[in-house]
């Protein structure tokens, strides 16, 4: 487990804006994300529901969307996510779909902020989140 630092905290202003734009009219629970690239921009997203629940989108998706479509050769660096729970509450960590999606994006060291609305409260890398993740390199 990684402590946070300035960066982890830049990082997390930047997904509590994104949060209070979430779209999040069926669970209420308003997820705010943001990521640095390799080239240093940042990029934040928030969590927006649908009606067909197949349609909802993560926060972390909504970022890494956002980054792809505007930096040809992304590479996330690091990325926080605020929940939507108290302080002192357990942050949640990014769900499956989410993990698979940031690995297509980033390396097993990219470093992933976890957060409440007291600040960031643990920091991991990729690897450690997601161990053996499925790659580009197993479809060879």
């Amino acid at each position: 487990m990684t402590k946070p630092n300035a960066s982890a905290e830049e990082l997390f202003q930047f997904a509590v804006q994104a949060q209070s734009f979430a779209h999040s009219p069926y669970s209420q629970k308003t997820v705010g994300s943001a990521l640095r690239l390799a080239n240093g921009k940042i990029y934040s997203g928030c969590n927006i529901e649908n009606s067909s629940y197949g349609g909802t989108i993560c926060a972390e998706r909504v970022a890494i969307c956002k980054a792809v479509s505007e930096n040809k050769g992304a590479l996330v660096t690091e990325i926080c996510v605020v929940s939507p729970v108290p302080a002192g509450a357990r942050p949640w960590p990014p769900c499956g779909f989410c993990r698979q999606f940031l690995s297509e994006f980033a390396t097993s060291q990219t470093q992933v902020w976890l957060a409440n609305a007291g600040g960031v409260t643990k920091g991991m890398t990729l690897g450690e989140l997601l161990p053996e993740a499925f790659s580009a390199t197993d479809l060879k």
